[in-house]
């Protein structure tokens, strides 16, 4: 079984043991780093840093030695992403440091993205995403939207102060099974209610899966507007619209 001191990179050691305290996220970090390369714990430390610089040359870099562009993505950019999501989950960094670690993973994402696309690489799914109408807030819906591009899923943002018709049109014109609702102010919590309203007065509610998240959303208000998930970060919504995805396409007609 993989140990802590496995993990040759200095900086993740120190990052997963003051950090990390959850056991399965423990486990699950210490696992992944361990087989690791090492040119990918490198980048990851790059991304926890918030190093734009040094993410863009070492990604440069590992592609030019034969490395895989899915390999940097998931062991590199999204594996230091994910460290940076626990890290802003549990109040240790705040969200100017969040959004310097996005823009060094976006800093490698650029390299990677092209290769993807040219090797006709499918995406896991088509995911719409906007903050509801009223509300002008992005960060977190921009976080959700790296995550989830970086895990494989094709993302369509609708960006701030949503309606309830720009968002039936995004389901319309892309046929995309999921969309994510995000709000950070209680005063426009409704308006994710009011949209699933609109999805089911528009005969498209049986079709789309809708996830919604944002600081004061919780489980409990995600359950009473008839919501399909609820995600507590970018994490939660990366696993989530996973989750989701899969269990459509199982209960899918043969």
């Amino acid at each position: 079984m993989a140990e802590l001191s496995d993990i040759k990179n200095a900086t993740i050691r120190a990052e997963i043991e003051e950090f990390v305290t959850r056991p399965e996220e423990i486990a699950r970090n210490v696992a992944l780093f361990t087989r690791a390369h090492e040119r990918m714990q490198a980048i990851a430390a790059g991304i926890i840093d918030g190093d734009d610089d040094l993410v863009d040359k070492l990604t440069t870099e590992a592609i030019e030695a034969g490395h895989e562009a899915l390999e940097v993505m998931d062991d590199g950019l999204i594996a230091g992403m994910g460290v940076v999501g626990i890290k802003f989950r549990e109040n240790f960094i705040f969200v100017p440091e969040v959004l310097a670690c996005a823009r060094a993973m976006k800093a490698g994402m650029k390299h990677i993205e092209p290769i993807l696309s040219a090797s006709g690489v499918e995406p896991i799914a088509t995911v719409i995403m906007g903050t509801v109408k009223g509300d002008l807030h992005d960060i977190g819906k921009n976080l959700c939207i790296m995550m989830l591009r970086g895990s494989g899923f094709e993302v369509i943002d609708l960006g701030v102060d949503t309606s309830a018709d720009a968002f039936i049109d995004a389901i319309e014109t892309h046929g995309a099974p999921i969309v994510g609702m995000s709000a950070l102010l209680t005063t426009t919590m409704p308006n994710m209610g009011k949209t699933i309203e609109a999805f089911i007065d528009a005969g498209l509610r049986e079709q789309v899966l809708v996830m919604v998240g944002g600081a004061p959303v919780t489980q409990e208000f995600a359950d009473d507007m008839g919501a399909d998930g609820y995600g507590k970060d970018a994490l939660a919504c990366v696993s989530l619209a996973k989750q989701l995805i899969e269990a459509k396409r199982r209960n899918a007609p043969a």
